[in-house]
Protein backbone atom coordinates (compact mmCIF):
# COMPACT_ATOMS: atom_id res chain seq x y z
CA UNK A 1 0.00 0.00 0.00
CA UNK A 2 1.75 3.38 -0.75
CA UNK A 3 2.59 5.64 1.69
CA UNK A 4 -0.10 8.22 1.55
CA UNK A 5 0.07 11.59 2.55
CA UNK A 6 -3.10 13.72 2.57
CA UNK A 7 -5.62 10.50 2.83
CA UNK A 8 -5.86 7.38 4.59
CA UNK A 9 -7.11 4.03 2.66
CA UNK A 10 -7.33 0.30 4.08
CA UNK A 11 -8.81 -2.58 3.34
CA UNK A 12 -10.40 -5.47 5.25
CA UNK A 13 -12.96 -7.67 5.70
CA UNK A 14 -14.52 -6.45 2.22
CA UNK A 15 -14.78 -2.77 3.23
CA UNK A 16 -12.08 0.40 1.93
CA UNK A 17 -12.22 2.91 3.97
CA UNK A 18 -10.91 6.34 2.58
CA UNK A 19 -10.45 9.05 5.19
CA UNK A 20 -9.79 12.77 3.48
CA UNK A 21 -6.17 13.15 6.49
CA UNK A 22 -5.95 17.12 6.29
CA UNK A 23 -7.94 18.24 9.29
CA UNK A 24 -5.59 21.55 9.73
CA UNK A 25 -7.10 22.34 6.44
CA UNK A 26 -10.52 20.84 6.64
CA UNK A 27 -9.62 18.15 4.24
CA UNK A 28 -9.72 20.93 1.67
CA UNK A 29 -8.45 19.31 -2.02
CA UNK A 30 -5.38 20.34 -2.85
CA UNK A 31 -3.41 17.95 -6.40
CA UNK A 32 -1.61 15.85 -4.25
CA UNK A 33 -4.86 14.50 -2.10
CA UNK A 34 -6.63 14.27 -5.71
CA UNK A 35 -3.57 12.16 -7.52
CA UNK A 36 -4.18 9.57 -3.71
CA UNK A 37 -7.84 9.91 -3.66
CA UNK A 38 -7.42 8.56 -7.48
CA UNK A 39 -5.05 5.77 -6.68
CA UNK A 40 -7.37 4.66 -3.79
CA UNK A 41 -10.18 4.81 -5.67
CA UNK A 42 -8.25 2.58 -7.94
CA UNK A 43 -7.77 0.16 -5.53
CA UNK A 44 -10.99 -0.08 -4.19
CA UNK A 45 -12.60 -1.69 -7.68
CA UNK A 46 -10.15 -4.22 -7.58
CA UNK A 47 -10.10 -5.33 -3.84
CA UNK A 48 -13.50 -4.34 -1.86
CA UNK A 49 -17.39 -4.89 -1.83
CA UNK A 50 -17.90 -1.56 -0.50
CA UNK A 51 -16.06 1.88 0.12
CA UNK A 52 -16.11 3.86 3.51
CA UNK A 53 -15.42 7.65 2.54
CA UNK A 54 -15.25 10.22 4.99
CA UNK A 55 -13.09 12.65 6.69
CA UNK A 56 -10.26 13.25 9.67
CA UNK A 57 -11.11 15.90 12.57
CA UNK A 58 -14.06 18.31 12.48
CA UNK A 59 -14.53 18.56 8.86
CA UNK A 60 -15.94 16.29 5.93
CA UNK A 61 -14.35 18.16 3.39
CA UNK A 62 -13.89 21.93 2.94
CA UNK A 63 -13.93 22.05 -0.94
CA UNK A 64 -10.98 23.45 -2.77
CA UNK A 65 -7.46 24.59 -0.67
CA UNK A 66 -7.91 28.27 -2.16
CA UNK A 67 -4.07 28.53 -2.02
CA UNK A 68 -3.62 25.44 -4.07
CA UNK A 69 -4.90 26.42 -7.50
CA UNK A 70 -4.05 25.91 -11.22
CA UNK A 71 -2.53 29.02 -12.91
CA UNK A 72 -2.96 28.80 -16.86
CA UNK A 73 0.20 30.76 -18.94
CA UNK A 74 0.22 34.43 -18.68
CA UNK A 75 -0.55 34.12 -14.81
CA UNK A 76 -4.27 33.62 -15.17
CA UNK A 77 -6.07 31.76 -13.16
CA UNK A 78 -7.40 28.48 -14.70
CA UNK A 79 -10.28 27.53 -12.72
CA UNK A 80 -11.73 24.89 -15.44
CA UNK A 81 -8.76 22.97 -15.74
CA UNK A 82 -8.87 22.31 -12.47
CA UNK A 83 -12.31 21.14 -13.11
CA UNK A 84 -11.17 19.20 -16.09
CA UNK A 85 -8.44 17.26 -14.70
CA UNK A 86 -9.95 16.47 -10.91
CA UNK A 87 -12.82 17.29 -10.13
CA UNK A 88 -14.97 15.78 -12.80
CA UNK A 89 -13.05 12.56 -12.84
CA UNK A 90 -13.18 12.41 -8.99
CA UNK A 91 -17.53 12.45 -9.33
CA UNK A 92 -17.49 10.31 -12.46
CA UNK A 93 -15.12 7.79 -10.65
CA UNK A 94 -17.51 7.36 -7.59
CA UNK A 95 -20.37 6.77 -9.77
CA UNK A 96 -19.02 4.18 -12.11
CA UNK A 97 -17.23 2.17 -8.78
CA UNK A 98 -18.83 -1.28 -9.35
CA UNK A 99 -19.72 -1.17 -5.91
CA UNK A 100 -21.97 0.74 -2.96
CA UNK A 101 -19.81 3.88 -2.18
CA UNK A 102 -21.24 4.96 1.47
CA UNK A 103 -20.54 8.91 2.61
CA UNK A 104 -20.20 9.40 6.35
CA UNK A 105 -20.50 13.01 6.77
CA UNK A 106 -18.76 13.45 10.43
CA UNK A 107 -18.56 18.05 10.14
CA UNK A 108 -18.95 20.71 7.63
CA UNK A 109 -19.06 19.48 3.67
CA UNK A 110 -18.57 22.90 1.61
CA UNK A 111 -18.79 24.01 -2.04
CA UNK A 112 -16.31 21.06 -3.71
CA UNK A 113 -16.63 18.98 -0.76
CA UNK A 114 -20.51 19.02 -0.04
CA UNK A 115 -21.20 17.59 -3.79
CA UNK A 116 -17.99 14.92 -3.24
CA UNK A 117 -20.32 13.75 -0.85
CA UNK A 118 -23.39 13.82 -3.00
CA UNK A 119 -21.67 12.16 -6.07
CA UNK A 120 -21.32 9.17 -3.33
CA UNK A 121 -24.57 6.86 -3.32
CA UNK A 122 -25.22 6.55 0.48
CA UNK A 123 -25.08 9.42 2.49
CA UNK A 124 -25.14 10.18 6.22
CA UNK A 125 -24.39 12.94 8.33
CA UNK A 126 -24.05 13.84 11.98
CA UNK A 127 -26.69 16.59 13.40
CA UNK A 128 -23.70 18.72 13.82
CA UNK A 129 -23.00 18.83 9.95
CA UNK A 130 -23.83 21.29 7.48
CA UNK A 131 -24.07 21.17 3.34
CA UNK A 132 -23.26 24.59 1.69
CA UNK A 133 -22.66 25.67 -1.62
CA UNK A 134 -20.55 29.28 -1.08
CA UNK A 135 -19.63 29.59 -4.54
CA UNK A 136 -21.50 32.38 -4.73
CA UNK A 137 -19.78 34.21 -3.08
CA UNK A 138 -16.79 33.61 -4.86
CA UNK A 139 -18.84 34.61 -8.31
CA UNK A 140 -18.22 30.93 -9.34
CA UNK A 141 -20.78 28.29 -9.94
CA UNK A 142 -21.25 25.00 -8.27
CA UNK A 143 -18.95 22.77 -9.63
CA UNK A 144 -18.18 18.80 -8.94
CA UNK A 145 -21.55 18.23 -10.62
CA UNK A 146 -23.15 20.44 -7.95
CA UNK A 147 -25.33 21.80 -10.90
CA UNK A 148 -26.28 18.26 -11.94
CA UNK A 149 -27.09 16.72 -8.23
CA UNK A 150 -28.99 19.03 -6.50
CA UNK A 151 -31.89 19.99 -9.12
CA UNK A 152 -32.20 16.26 -9.27
CA UNK A 153 -32.14 15.32 -5.29
CA UNK A 154 -34.28 18.27 -3.81
CA UNK A 155 -35.92 20.01 -6.78
CA UNK A 156 -35.10 23.07 -8.68
CA UNK A 157 -36.61 25.29 -6.19
CA UNK A 158 -34.24 24.54 -3.32
CA UNK A 159 -31.75 24.43 -5.60
CA UNK A 160 -31.61 27.73 -6.55
CA UNK A 161 -31.74 28.60 -2.89
CA UNK A 162 -28.63 26.64 -1.87
CA UNK A 163 -26.72 27.55 -5.18
CA UNK A 164 -28.12 31.46 -5.22
CA UNK A 165 -27.87 32.18 -1.34
CA UNK A 166 -25.04 30.04 -0.29
CA UNK A 167 -27.00 29.20 2.86
CA UNK A 168 -25.70 26.52 5.31
CA UNK A 169 -28.14 23.47 5.49
CA UNK A 170 -28.07 21.62 8.62
CA UNK A 171 -28.17 17.63 7.86
CA UNK A 172 -31.44 16.74 9.75
CA UNK A 173 -32.72 19.47 7.13
CA UNK A 174 -30.59 17.74 4.37
CA UNK A 175 -32.44 14.09 5.00
CA UNK A 176 -35.59 15.71 5.45
CA UNK A 177 -35.11 17.38 1.66
CA UNK A 178 -33.73 13.98 0.48
CA UNK A 179 -30.48 15.51 0.07
CA UNK A 180 -29.03 12.21 1.63
CA UNK A 181 -29.82 8.95 2.88
CA UNK A 182 -29.78 9.89 6.97
CA UNK A 183 -28.94 12.48 9.50
CA UNK A 184 -28.08 10.86 12.65
CA UNK A 185 -26.73 12.17 16.67
CA UNK A 186 -22.86 12.60 16.14
CA UNK A 187 -22.40 9.85 19.21
CA UNK A 188 -24.42 7.52 16.73
CA UNK A 189 -23.14 8.28 13.09
CA UNK A 190 -19.92 5.91 13.26
CA UNK A 191 -21.39 3.18 14.47
CA UNK A 192 -24.08 3.31 12.28
CA UNK A 193 -21.91 3.43 9.47
CA UNK A 194 -19.92 0.12 10.57
CA UNK A 195 -22.74 -1.39 10.57
CA UNK A 196 -24.42 -0.24 7.40
CA UNK A 197 -20.75 -1.18 5.52
CA UNK A 198 -20.66 -4.82 7.45
CA UNK A 199 -24.13 -5.13 5.70
CA UNK A 200 -22.93 -4.22 2.57
CA UNK A 201 -19.49 -6.16 2.36
CA UNK A 202 -21.68 -9.27 2.36
CA UNK A 203 -24.58 -7.90 -0.10
CA UNK A 204 -24.61 -9.74 -3.70
CA UNK A 205 -21.87 -6.92 -4.87
CA UNK A 206 -22.39 -7.82 -9.01
CA UNK A 207 -26.04 -7.36 -8.18
CA UNK A 208 -25.72 -3.37 -5.78
CA UNK A 209 -23.84 -2.68 -8.93
CA UNK A 210 -25.99 -3.20 -11.51
CA UNK A 211 -28.76 -1.55 -9.34
CA UNK A 212 -26.97 1.42 -9.02
CA UNK A 213 -25.89 2.01 -12.45
CA UNK A 214 -29.36 1.22 -13.38
CA UNK A 215 -31.05 3.93 -11.20
CA UNK A 216 -28.67 6.92 -12.39
CA UNK A 217 -29.28 5.78 -15.31
CA UNK A 218 -32.64 6.29 -15.28
CA UNK A 219 -32.23 10.22 -14.93
CA UNK A 220 -31.70 9.96 -18.02
CA UNK A 221 -33.95 7.70 -20.02
CA UNK A 222 -37.24 6.94 -20.90
CA UNK A 223 -39.67 4.47 -19.50
CA UNK A 224 -38.99 2.23 -22.17
CA UNK A 225 -35.01 2.54 -22.16
CA UNK A 226 -35.13 1.76 -18.52
CA UNK A 227 -37.31 -1.33 -19.10
CA UNK A 228 -34.50 -2.62 -21.68
CA UNK A 229 -31.97 -1.66 -18.96
CA UNK A 230 -33.61 -4.16 -16.34
CA UNK A 231 -34.21 -6.74 -18.85
CA UNK A 232 -30.58 -6.68 -19.56
CA UNK A 233 -29.59 -6.34 -15.94
CA UNK A 234 -31.73 -9.41 -14.71
CA UNK A 235 -30.60 -11.40 -18.07
CA UNK A 236 -27.36 -10.98 -16.75
CA UNK A 237 -27.93 -11.28 -12.69
CA UNK A 238 -30.07 -14.41 -13.42
CA UNK A 239 -27.25 -16.63 -14.32
CA UNK A 240 -24.62 -15.47 -11.49
CA UNK A 241 -23.76 -17.32 -8.44
CA UNK A 242 -25.38 -14.91 -6.25
CA UNK A 243 -28.66 -15.27 -7.70
CA UNK A 244 -28.10 -18.80 -7.39
CA UNK A 245 -27.14 -18.40 -4.08
CA UNK A 246 -29.84 -15.94 -2.77
CA UNK A 247 -32.35 -18.68 -4.39
CA UNK A 248 -30.67 -21.98 -2.74
CA UNK A 249 -30.69 -19.83 0.90
CA UNK A 250 -34.34 -18.58 0.88
CA UNK A 251 -35.66 -22.53 -0.32
CA UNK A 252 -33.30 -23.86 2.52
CA UNK A 253 -34.49 -20.97 5.29
CA UNK A 254 -31.08 -20.25 6.08
CA UNK A 255 -28.99 -16.71 5.72
CA UNK A 256 -27.48 -16.52 2.38
CA UNK A 257 -23.71 -16.49 1.90
CA UNK A 258 -22.87 -13.65 -1.11
CA UNK A 259 -19.47 -13.93 -2.74
CA UNK A 260 -20.37 -11.27 -4.55
CA UNK A 261 -19.93 -12.85 -8.19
Amino acid sequence: MPDYQTIAFAVGDGVARLTLNRPEKLNSFNVAMHLEVRDALARSAEGARVLLLTGAGRAFCAGQDLGDRAVAPGGKLDLGASIEEYYAPLVRSLRALPLPVVCAVNGVAAGAGANLALACDLVLAAHSAVFYEPFCMLGLVPDTGGTWVLPRLVGTARAMGLALLGDKLPAEQAAAWGLIWRALPDAELMPAVEALVARLAKAPTRGLARTKQAIYAAADNTLDDQLEVERDFQRELGNSADYQEGVAAFLAKRPPQFQGR
